[in-house]
Protein backbone atom coordinates (compact mmCIF):
# COMPACT_ATOMS: atom_id res chain seq x y z
CA UNK A 1 0.00 0.00 0.00
CA UNK A 2 1.44 3.39 -1.01
CA UNK A 3 1.13 6.51 1.14
CA UNK A 4 -1.90 7.84 -0.78
CA UNK A 5 -3.81 4.56 -0.38
CA UNK A 6 -2.94 4.39 3.31
CA UNK A 7 -4.26 7.92 3.95
CA UNK A 8 -7.52 7.15 2.14
CA UNK A 9 -7.98 3.92 4.11
CA UNK A 10 -7.24 5.66 7.41
CA UNK A 11 -9.76 8.41 6.64
CA UNK A 12 -12.47 5.83 5.99
CA UNK A 13 -11.75 3.82 9.16
CA UNK A 14 -13.76 5.95 11.61
CA UNK A 15 -16.84 5.64 9.39
CA UNK A 16 -16.50 1.87 9.27
CA UNK A 17 -15.93 1.67 13.02
CA UNK A 18 -19.07 3.70 13.74
CA UNK A 19 -21.26 1.64 11.44
CA UNK A 20 -23.61 -0.93 12.95
CA UNK A 21 -22.92 -4.56 12.31
CA UNK A 22 -25.58 -6.58 10.53
CA UNK A 23 -28.34 -7.93 12.80
CA UNK A 24 -27.70 -11.43 14.09
CA UNK A 25 -29.67 -14.10 12.26
CA UNK A 26 -33.00 -14.68 13.97
CA UNK A 27 -32.53 -11.83 16.46
CA UNK A 28 -35.66 -9.80 17.26
CA UNK A 29 -36.60 -7.01 19.66
CA UNK A 30 -40.28 -6.40 20.34
CA UNK A 31 -42.05 -3.79 22.44
CA UNK A 32 -45.65 -3.42 23.56
CA UNK A 33 -47.59 -1.35 26.06
CA UNK A 34 -49.63 -3.35 28.56
CA UNK A 35 -52.39 -1.88 30.72
CA UNK A 36 -52.28 -3.30 34.25
CA UNK A 37 -55.59 -3.17 36.10
CA UNK A 38 -55.35 -2.41 39.81
CA UNK A 39 -57.34 -4.39 42.37
CA UNK A 40 -57.99 -1.11 44.23
CA UNK A 41 -57.71 2.46 42.98
CA UNK A 42 -54.12 3.45 43.75
CA UNK A 43 -53.73 6.88 45.34
CA UNK A 44 -50.59 8.68 46.48
CA UNK A 45 -49.79 12.37 46.86
CA UNK A 46 -48.89 12.38 43.14
CA UNK A 47 -51.86 10.72 41.43
CA UNK A 48 -54.85 8.43 41.64
CA UNK A 49 -55.64 5.74 39.05
CA UNK A 50 -57.39 2.43 38.46
CA UNK A 51 -54.68 1.18 36.06
CA UNK A 52 -51.09 1.70 35.02
CA UNK A 53 -49.58 1.36 31.54
CA UNK A 54 -46.14 -0.26 31.44
CA UNK A 55 -43.72 -1.02 28.60
CA UNK A 56 -42.90 -4.68 27.96
CA UNK A 57 -39.93 -5.77 25.86
CA UNK A 58 -38.82 -9.12 24.45
CA UNK A 59 -35.27 -9.70 23.17
CA UNK A 60 -34.81 -12.95 21.21
CA UNK A 61 -31.58 -14.48 19.96
CA UNK A 62 -30.25 -18.04 19.67
CA UNK A 63 -33.71 -19.39 20.45
CA UNK A 64 -33.79 -17.61 23.84
CA UNK A 65 -36.17 -14.79 24.74
CA UNK A 66 -35.44 -12.35 27.54
CA UNK A 67 -38.33 -10.30 28.91
CA UNK A 68 -38.19 -6.78 30.29
CA UNK A 69 -40.54 -4.18 31.69
CA UNK A 70 -40.44 -0.50 32.54
CA UNK A 71 -43.09 1.32 34.57
CA UNK A 72 -42.92 5.05 33.79
CA UNK A 73 -44.73 7.52 36.05
CA UNK A 74 -45.71 11.17 35.75
CA UNK A 75 -43.43 12.20 38.66
CA UNK A 76 -40.43 11.71 36.36
CA UNK A 77 -42.21 13.20 33.32
CA UNK A 78 -42.45 9.81 31.62
CA UNK A 79 -45.22 7.75 30.09
CA UNK A 80 -45.49 4.39 28.34
CA UNK A 81 -45.55 5.89 24.85
CA UNK A 82 -42.32 7.80 25.47
CA UNK A 83 -40.68 4.71 26.93
CA UNK A 84 -41.67 2.67 23.89
CA UNK A 85 -40.35 5.30 21.48
CA UNK A 86 -37.04 5.36 23.36
CA UNK A 87 -36.70 1.57 23.27
CA UNK A 88 -37.55 1.41 19.58
CA UNK A 89 -34.91 4.07 18.82
CA UNK A 90 -32.11 1.64 19.75
CA UNK A 91 -33.55 -1.44 18.05
CA UNK A 92 -30.73 -1.58 15.45
CA UNK A 93 -28.12 -1.37 18.19
CA UNK A 94 -29.69 -4.21 20.14
CA UNK A 95 -30.05 -6.48 17.13
CA UNK A 96 -26.46 -5.99 15.98
CA UNK A 97 -24.69 -5.99 19.37
CA UNK A 98 -23.38 -8.97 21.30
CA UNK A 99 -25.77 -9.36 24.29
CA UNK A 100 -23.05 -11.05 26.32
CA UNK A 101 -21.35 -7.63 26.30
CA UNK A 102 -24.38 -6.24 28.11
CA UNK A 103 -22.48 -3.60 30.09
CA UNK A 104 -21.09 -2.16 26.87
CA UNK A 105 -24.50 -2.37 25.18
CA UNK A 106 -26.30 -0.59 28.03
CA UNK A 107 -23.54 2.02 28.16
CA UNK A 108 -24.29 2.84 24.53
CA UNK A 109 -28.05 2.84 25.21
CA UNK A 110 -27.52 5.35 28.02
CA UNK A 111 -25.50 7.56 25.67
CA UNK A 112 -28.12 7.49 22.92
CA UNK A 113 -31.28 7.83 25.02
CA UNK A 114 -31.76 10.96 27.09
CA UNK A 115 -34.05 10.48 30.08
CA UNK A 116 -36.69 7.76 29.64
CA UNK A 117 -35.29 5.73 32.52
CA UNK A 118 -38.19 3.29 32.61
CA UNK A 119 -37.68 2.62 28.91
CA UNK A 120 -34.00 1.93 29.50
CA UNK A 121 -34.92 -0.35 32.40
CA UNK A 122 -37.15 -2.38 30.08
CA UNK A 123 -34.15 -2.93 27.78
CA UNK A 124 -31.70 -3.71 30.59
CA UNK A 125 -34.02 -6.25 32.22
CA UNK A 126 -34.67 -8.06 28.93
CA UNK A 127 -30.93 -8.30 28.22
CA UNK A 128 -30.12 -9.55 31.71
CA UNK A 129 -32.92 -12.13 31.55
CA UNK A 130 -31.49 -13.32 28.23
CA UNK A 131 -27.95 -13.52 29.64
CA UNK A 132 -29.05 -15.52 32.66
CA UNK A 133 -30.90 -17.98 30.44
CA UNK A 134 -27.94 -18.21 28.07
CA UNK A 135 -25.65 -19.06 30.99
CA UNK A 136 -28.25 -21.40 32.46
CA UNK A 137 -28.28 -19.73 35.90
CA UNK A 138 -30.68 -17.51 37.86
CA UNK A 139 -29.66 -13.87 37.89
CA UNK A 140 -29.17 -13.92 41.65
CA UNK A 141 -26.47 -16.57 41.08
CA UNK A 142 -24.80 -14.37 38.47
CA UNK A 143 -24.48 -11.66 41.14
CA UNK A 144 -23.18 -14.20 43.68
CA UNK A 145 -26.22 -14.00 45.95
CA UNK A 146 -27.98 -16.54 48.16
CA UNK A 147 -31.77 -16.69 47.62
CA UNK A 148 -32.19 -17.60 51.30
CA UNK A 149 -31.06 -14.06 52.16
CA UNK A 150 -34.09 -12.30 50.67
CA UNK A 151 -35.74 -9.88 53.11
CA UNK A 152 -39.38 -9.56 54.07
CA UNK A 153 -41.34 -7.33 51.72
CA UNK A 154 -43.92 -4.87 52.90
CA UNK A 155 -47.42 -4.71 51.43
CA UNK A 156 -48.49 -1.21 50.45
CA UNK A 157 -51.68 0.53 51.56
CA UNK A 158 -52.55 3.45 49.28
CA UNK A 159 -54.32 6.60 50.48
CA UNK A 160 -58.06 6.07 50.81
CA UNK A 161 -61.04 6.55 53.10
CA UNK A 162 -60.73 5.10 56.62
CA UNK A 163 -63.26 2.40 55.77
CA UNK A 164 -61.42 1.20 52.65
CA UNK A 165 -58.07 1.57 54.43
CA UNK A 166 -59.29 -0.84 57.09
CA UNK A 167 -60.46 -3.23 54.35
CA UNK A 168 -57.07 -3.11 52.59
CA UNK A 169 -55.29 -3.71 55.88
CA UNK A 170 -57.39 -6.81 56.56
CA UNK A 171 -56.63 -8.11 53.05
CA UNK A 172 -52.91 -7.84 53.86
CA UNK A 173 -53.22 -10.25 56.80
CA UNK A 174 -50.44 -12.54 55.46
CA UNK A 175 -47.84 -9.75 55.47
CA UNK A 176 -45.98 -9.14 58.74
CA UNK A 177 -44.99 -5.55 57.80
CA UNK A 178 -47.13 -2.93 56.07
CA UNK A 179 -46.21 0.22 54.15
CA UNK A 180 -48.71 3.07 54.37
CA UNK A 181 -48.90 6.01 51.99
CA UNK A 182 -49.30 9.41 53.67
CA UNK A 183 -48.52 13.02 52.75
CA UNK A 184 -51.97 14.63 52.84
CA UNK A 185 -54.18 16.26 55.45
CA UNK A 186 -55.71 12.82 56.14
CA UNK A 187 -52.50 11.29 57.54
CA UNK A 188 -53.72 10.80 61.10
CA UNK A 189 -57.09 9.24 60.17
CA UNK A 190 -55.24 6.94 57.75
CA UNK A 191 -52.83 5.64 60.39
CA UNK A 192 -55.62 5.40 62.97
CA UNK A 193 -57.65 3.30 60.52
CA UNK A 194 -54.71 0.92 60.05
CA UNK A 195 -54.08 0.75 63.78
CA UNK A 196 -57.74 -0.07 64.44
CA UNK A 197 -57.15 -3.34 62.56
CA UNK A 198 -53.54 -4.33 63.28
CA UNK A 199 -50.57 -3.74 65.57
CA UNK A 200 -48.02 -4.86 62.95
CA UNK A 201 -44.88 -2.77 62.36
CA UNK A 202 -45.49 -0.02 59.81
CA UNK A 203 -43.30 1.81 57.32
CA UNK A 204 -44.57 5.08 55.93
CA UNK A 205 -44.03 6.91 52.63
CA UNK A 206 -44.94 10.60 52.31
CA UNK A 207 -43.98 10.84 48.60
CA UNK A 208 -42.76 14.47 49.02
CA UNK A 209 -46.21 15.35 50.39
CA UNK A 210 -45.15 17.58 53.27
CA UNK A 211 -43.80 21.00 52.30
CA UNK A 212 -42.92 22.42 55.72
CA UNK A 213 -40.06 21.06 57.82
CA UNK A 214 -41.71 21.87 61.17
CA UNK A 215 -44.88 20.05 60.10
CA UNK A 216 -42.77 17.09 59.00
CA UNK A 217 -41.06 16.87 62.41
CA UNK A 218 -44.41 16.95 64.22
CA UNK A 219 -45.86 14.24 61.99
CA UNK A 220 -42.80 11.99 62.10
CA UNK A 221 -42.60 12.13 65.88
CA UNK A 222 -46.30 11.25 66.08
CA UNK A 223 -45.78 8.40 63.59
CA UNK A 224 -42.99 7.05 65.78
CA UNK A 225 -45.48 6.79 68.64
CA UNK A 226 -47.67 4.69 66.33
CA UNK A 227 -45.05 2.01 65.77
CA UNK A 228 -43.67 3.31 62.48
CA UNK A 229 -40.16 2.01 61.73
CA UNK A 230 -39.05 4.61 59.18
CA UNK A 231 -40.29 7.36 56.90
CA UNK A 232 -39.65 7.74 53.17
CA UNK A 233 -39.20 11.08 51.43
CA UNK A 234 -40.98 13.47 53.85
CA UNK A 235 -40.17 16.61 51.81
CA UNK A 236 -39.77 17.41 48.09
CA UNK A 237 -36.61 15.98 46.56
CA UNK A 238 -34.82 19.31 46.24
CA UNK A 239 -35.24 20.15 49.98
CA UNK A 240 -32.12 18.25 51.05
CA UNK A 241 -30.91 20.82 53.59
CA UNK A 242 -34.36 20.97 55.18
CA UNK A 243 -34.39 17.18 55.40
CA UNK A 244 -31.01 17.28 57.13
CA UNK A 245 -32.59 19.67 59.68
CA UNK A 246 -35.47 17.22 60.21
CA UNK A 247 -33.11 14.28 60.63
CA UNK A 248 -31.53 15.84 63.71
CA UNK A 249 -34.97 16.23 65.34
CA UNK A 250 -36.58 12.81 64.82
CA UNK A 251 -35.76 9.34 66.08
CA UNK A 252 -36.60 7.02 63.18
CA UNK A 253 -34.61 6.65 59.95
CA UNK A 254 -35.39 8.80 56.90
CA UNK A 255 -35.12 7.03 53.53
CA UNK A 256 -34.61 8.91 50.25
CA UNK A 257 -36.87 7.93 47.36
CA UNK A 258 -37.64 10.69 44.86
CA UNK A 259 -34.39 12.44 45.88
CA UNK A 260 -32.40 9.36 44.84
CA UNK A 261 -32.88 8.37 41.24
CA UNK A 262 -29.43 7.21 40.17
CA UNK A 263 -26.02 6.33 41.59
CA UNK A 264 -24.62 9.85 41.15
CA UNK A 265 -27.30 11.22 43.53
CA UNK A 266 -26.24 9.18 46.55
CA UNK A 267 -23.11 10.90 47.94
CA UNK A 268 -24.89 14.25 48.38
CA UNK A 269 -27.71 12.59 50.36
CA UNK A 270 -25.63 11.01 53.13
CA UNK A 271 -25.94 13.90 55.62
CA UNK A 272 -29.72 14.23 55.17
CA UNK A 273 -30.89 10.62 54.85
CA UNK A 274 -30.20 7.33 56.60
CA UNK A 275 -30.81 5.22 53.52
CA UNK A 276 -31.98 5.08 49.91
CA UNK A 277 -34.86 3.41 48.10
CA UNK A 278 -33.57 1.96 44.82
CA UNK A 279 -36.02 1.31 41.97
CA UNK A 280 -35.17 -0.16 38.58
CA UNK A 281 -37.66 2.08 36.79
CA UNK A 282 -36.11 5.33 37.99
CA UNK A 283 -32.48 4.16 37.73
CA UNK A 284 -32.54 2.54 34.29
CA UNK A 285 -32.41 -1.15 35.18
CA UNK A 286 -30.65 -3.89 37.12
CA UNK A 287 -27.07 -2.79 36.40
CA UNK A 288 -27.55 0.77 37.66
CA UNK A 289 -29.57 -0.48 40.65
CA UNK A 290 -26.67 -2.75 41.59
CA UNK A 291 -24.30 0.24 41.41
CA UNK A 292 -26.63 2.28 43.62
CA UNK A 293 -26.83 -0.42 46.27
CA UNK A 294 -23.05 -0.84 46.25
CA UNK A 295 -22.39 2.90 46.63
CA UNK A 296 -24.97 3.35 49.38
CA UNK A 297 -23.57 0.41 51.34
CA UNK A 298 -20.02 1.76 50.95
CA UNK A 299 -21.22 5.01 52.55
CA UNK A 300 -22.78 3.20 55.48
CA UNK A 301 -26.35 3.92 54.38
CA UNK A 302 -29.32 1.57 54.64
CA UNK A 303 -30.56 0.12 51.36
CA UNK A 304 -34.04 -0.67 50.15
CA UNK A 305 -35.48 -2.03 46.92
CA UNK A 306 -38.81 -0.59 45.84
CA UNK A 307 -40.98 -0.78 42.74
CA UNK A 308 -43.72 0.95 40.83
CA UNK A 309 -47.09 -0.63 40.11
CA UNK A 310 -45.88 -3.22 37.62
CA UNK A 311 -46.10 -6.86 36.64
CA UNK A 312 -44.00 -9.80 37.83
CA UNK A 313 -41.38 -9.00 35.17
CA UNK A 314 -40.10 -5.81 36.81
CA UNK A 315 -40.75 -6.96 40.37
CA UNK A 316 -38.93 -10.27 39.84
CA UNK A 317 -36.00 -8.43 38.25
CA UNK A 318 -35.65 -6.22 41.32
CA UNK A 319 -36.08 -9.21 43.63
CA UNK A 320 -32.99 -10.83 42.10
CA UNK A 321 -30.93 -8.18 43.93
CA UNK A 322 -32.96 -8.29 47.15
CA UNK A 323 -30.49 -10.48 49.12
CA UNK A 324 -28.22 -7.41 49.08
CA UNK A 325 -30.57 -4.96 50.81
CA UNK A 326 -31.91 -4.21 54.29
CA UNK A 327 -35.53 -3.57 53.29
CA UNK A 328 -37.85 -4.47 50.42
CA UNK A 329 -41.10 -3.04 49.12
CA UNK A 330 -41.63 -5.34 46.16
CA UNK A 331 -45.36 -5.78 45.91
CA UNK A 332 -46.31 -3.94 42.71
CA UNK A 333 -47.38 -7.19 41.03
CA UNK A 334 -49.63 -8.03 43.99
CA UNK A 335 -51.66 -4.87 43.43
CA UNK A 336 -52.87 -5.84 39.93
CA UNK A 337 -55.41 -8.31 38.60
CA UNK A 338 -53.97 -9.20 35.19
CA UNK A 339 -50.32 -10.15 35.72
CA UNK A 340 -49.06 -11.72 32.45
CA UNK A 341 -46.24 -13.68 34.14
CA UNK A 342 -45.40 -15.64 37.27
CA UNK A 343 -42.07 -15.01 38.96
CA UNK A 344 -41.11 -14.10 42.51
CA UNK A 345 -43.64 -15.16 45.12
CA UNK A 346 -44.22 -14.18 48.74
CA UNK A 347 -44.63 -16.55 51.67
CA UNK A 348 -45.61 -14.86 54.94
CA UNK A 349 -43.91 -11.73 53.69
CA UNK A 350 -40.64 -13.36 52.59
CA UNK A 351 -39.60 -13.04 48.96
CA UNK A 352 -39.18 -16.45 47.31
CA UNK A 353 -37.06 -16.32 44.15
CA UNK A 354 -37.74 -18.74 41.29
CA UNK A 355 -34.97 -21.30 40.81
CA UNK A 356 -34.90 -21.04 37.02
CA UNK A 357 -32.40 -19.39 34.65
CA UNK A 358 -32.54 -15.65 34.11
CA UNK A 359 -35.46 -13.99 35.83
CA UNK A 360 -37.15 -17.38 36.10
CA UNK A 361 -40.45 -16.18 34.65
CA UNK A 362 -43.27 -18.44 33.52
CA UNK A 363 -46.71 -17.79 32.06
Amino acid sequence: MNRRSFVKAAAAAPVAAGALAAPAAGATFETKILRLNLLHTWTTTMSSSAYRDTLHTAYTRDGITGHGEGAPIVRYHEDAQGAQKAAESVRDLLLSANPMQFSKVMGEVFKRVQGEWAGKAAIDIALMDWVGQKLGIPLYSYFGLDPKDTPLTTFSIGIDTPEITRQKTKEAADFPILKVKVGLATDEPTIEAVRSVTKKPLRVDANEGWKDKEEAVRKINWLESQGVQFIEQPLPAEMIEETRWIRSRVHIPIIADEACQRASDIPKLKEAFDGVNVKLDKSGGILEAYRMISIAKSLGMKTMLGCMVSSSVSVTAAAQLSPLVDFADLDGNLLIGNDPFHGVTVEKGKLMLPNRPGLGLSK
